[in-house]
């Protein structure tokens, strides 16, 4: 019999609450480094209408990196497989924003997660636009999937990054020098860190992902958003590469294709199933969620939601 998800979801909130090893916040971000270590937040989209939370699930937070599933998904609809000649589809194995790896591959970033994977994917976004034009086809592309358009940027956060953001002027330089950054690079920086800047609730951004759970359609319409075999893909990336060095560990441990953002979000999808979203600000050695990444390896394993499971269970 499967488990009752909101019996699951009371439990891990409540076991989440109390743990005190919370992990660190990301403190080369200034605005991020205020975030409370103590919040922690869980929202679950079921592909039958429901959407479960607990904890701090209606608090808007910086979603960082998960923005990147956005972006990839706008730039696919842009340039279909074309993209694929400007960033890899390969597993880094290397810190998000190593320069190392892009140097040894001569300005083609390994994955469209990794920074510079991320960079190059806004600069296609911005052909044919202003940046505040790209900005905003952004942020109204995550309110119509999330069909809310309270969803915001917050303008400090992307401030705080543009004055610290050190290394990703080095990466896009680098990839101008080889041709793989067609815009200036200060401009594509300044769409990134805006899009990277994206606040959002849990219960936010689970209603964004649901169009992956969906086999690519908007939950709400029924439209796609993009093709069945493209949603898949775009899952498959989040499994292999959506937490950076430790895409292999949370594949593992938890079995689901997910994407995580050093503001301490992650947003994961059970194909057919439902779309979750988790937050809590402490990182693990790898920049991922540290009390995000244990609850969601406890709630696949209760729902046997893993995509590696005989049998996918329909929640109670």
């Amino acid at each position: 019999m499967a488990a009752d998800i909101e019996t699951v979801l009371t439990e891990i909130a409540a076991e989440m609450a109390a743990r005190p090893d919370r992990g660190d916040v990301a403190t080369y971000i200034p605005q991020l480094a205020k975030v409370d270590v103590g919040r922690f937040g869980i929202a679950v989209a079921l592909n039958d209408g429901r959407l479960i939370a607990r904890g701090d699930a209606e608090i808007p937070f910086s979603i960082q990196s998960v923005s990147k599933v956005f972006t990839l998904t706008l730039a696919l609809g842009k340039v279909g497989d074309t993209l694929w000649r400007r960033v890899g589809r390969e597993p880094s194995g290397n810190p998000f924003n190593s320069i190392i790896q892009l140097e040894h591959e001569r300005g083609i970033p390994r994955n469209p997660f990794i920074n510079a994977g991320a960079i190059v994917v806004t600069d296609v976004l911005l052909s044919g636009h202003q940046p505040r034009e790209a900005i905003g086809e952004i942020l109204r592309f995550i309110q119509f999937l999330a069909d809310d358009d309270t969803v915001y940027i917050d303008h400090q956060v992307a401030a705080s990054e543009q004055a610290t953001g050190f290394r990703n002027v080095a990466l896009a330089n680098y990839m101008r020098s080889f041709g793989n950054i067609t815009h200036a690079p200060e401009m594509a920086l300044g769409v990134y860190y805006h899009h990277c800047a994206i606040a959002m609730s849990c219960r936010q951004l689970a209603l964004a992902g649901r169009f992956l759970a969906h086999d690519g359609r908007h939950a709400e319409t029924g439209h796609s958003v993009v093709s069945s075999e493209r949603a898949r893909r775009i899952s498959a990336l989040m499994l292999t590469c959506g937490h950076y060095d430790g895409s292999g560990d949370f594949a593992f441990r938890v079995g689901v294709p997910g994407k995580s953002g050093v503001g301490g979000g992650i947003l994961c999808v059970v194909p057919g199933v439902a779309s979750i979203a988790v937050w809590s600000p402490g990182l693990n050695e790898n920049g991922n969620s540290k009390l995000g990444s244990i609850a969601l390896e406890k709630l696949a394993k209760a729902m046997n939601w893993s995509i590696f499971a005989p049998k996918v269970s329909p929640p109670a």
